[in-house]
């Protein structure tokens, strides 16, 4: 059987998630819904490195606006009597005021690495700063919750490729954009023809087999996500598409316990201000419709939405009225069940600096094992091999 080169690269791309991840696809034909209540987390990854000082404002600190004079936040809505946020998260600060949301400051880890791809990798892996696994936490959670069980926990990526993150040693989350495309892709005559394919290169028969588990699995997603169409509006941005695609596959029976989204990018060398309301609008409308929508079907409570970026900035601007790669960041937690709300610890501190960076105070690993621990009822020390105890937010 001949294979033209446009063929070749269309089947590619449909088996490119199903190759990495072959005894999982098989998995997600099963229609077994998770049982009422079950805890769903909600990852969403600002890529780039998030400027966390513009982002939740230290209203009182002289260095801040010392260090920043030409990009600091001078109009932002009143937290506490030391914080204020980033005017463009105005639905963030309604999630506050009636708490919804937490704060939890100076997250990092050991000898940062300022490299966008280096601490992503680390913070994904949730690695040591002088470690290399080739697997994720969430892969690793996949791998533990699903060893020898009949029916795996899964995990869904919205995005045209799998994070490091999602990849377990076994099991693997799926990765796909739009359900609908992917099901259109999947059922042109020419790939449903391919199911029955069989060729003598173990390698290529096991590129048609696999993709012919993506093919009936792209049809089980895209059942589930129109199962239960939604009444609330989503904004027309690629966030607001990506969370309206969360939300219907929330509200079907789909056995699915964890999502992960991204945005970006949040690399704001240059003019940073402008760059970062406009991500920040994206993030907070989207945000805003797929609370409501949650709320609105009584599953507002089961949700936990966390947030994350792979290194904040430095704290003085640069000349080009920016920011460079810094270190410890905040991050937010967004529920309707958290035990703990509000800013969980104390903001950056500006006057103890690293060489111009501001240093953690909050390991990144032992809010994973809070989240494995308690949300997902996980053996996080496992998953992660952190045994220095959890916090108790959720």
């Amino acid at each position: 059987m001949l294979i033209k080169r446009r063929e070749f690269l269309k089947i590619s791309s449909l088996a490119a998630t199903s190759l990495m991840m072959p005894s999982f696809l098989k998995s997600m034909t099963l229609d077994n819904a998770l049982e009422p209540g079950h805890k769903i987390l909600v990852v969403l990854q600002f890529t780039g490195g998030n400027d966390g000082l513009n982002t939740i404002i230290p209203t009182k600190n002289d260095i801040y606006f010392r260090e920043r004079n030409n990009i600091a936040v001078k109009d932002s809505l009143v937290l506490n009597d030391e914080a204020g946020i980033n005017p463009a998260l105005s639905y963030f600060k309604e999630l506050f005021d009636s708490g919804e949301l937490s704060v939890l400051n100076n997250v990092g880890y050991p000898n940062p690495d300022k490299s966008h791809f280096r601490s992503m990798d680390i913070w994904q892996s949730a690695s040591k700063s002088d470690e290399y696994l080739e697997t994720g936490w969430l892969g690793r959670f996949l791998d533990e919750e699903c060893y020898r069980c009949e029916h795996p926990t899964q995990a869904l990526e919205v995005d045209d490729m799998l994070s490091l993150a999602s990849k377990g040693q076994n099991n693997k989350a799926f990765a796909f954009k739009d359900p609908k495309r992917l099901y259109q892709t999947s059922q042109e005559k020419y790939f449903k023809s391919l199911y029955d394919h069989h060729h003598d290169d173990e390698t290529v028969s096991y590129l048609y087999q696999t993709l012919g588990s993506t093919i009936n699995n792209a049809g089980y997603i895209f059942d589930k996500s129109k199962a239960k169409q939604t009444d609330q509006t989503y904004p027309n941005s690629q966030l607001g598409k990506d969370f309206k695609t969360v939300s219907s596959l929330i509200k079907s029976d789909i056995n699915t316990q964890v999502y992960y989204l991204s945005i970006g990018s949040f690399d704001t060398h240059v003019n940073q201000n402008d760059r970062q309301q406009k991500l920040f609008s994206d993030i907070n409308e989207a945000v805003k419709s797929f609370v409501a929508d949650m709320k609105s079907n009584g599953l507002f409570d089961n949700i936990l939405l966390m947030t994350f970026s792979e290194f904040g900035r430095r704290v003085a601007q640069n000349a080009s009225n920016g920011t460079d790669h810094g270190t410890a960041n905040q991050m937010f937690f967004i529920s309707g069940r958290l035990k703990k709300k509000g800013i969980l610890n104390s903001l950056p501190d500006l006057q103890n600096l690293n060489e111009g960076d501001l240093i953690y105070t909050e390991d990144f690993r032992k809010v994973y094992a809070t989240i494995l621990k308690n949300w997902l009822k996980a053996d996080s020390s496992k998953v992660l091999g952190w045994k220095n105890g959890v916090y108790d937010f959720i």
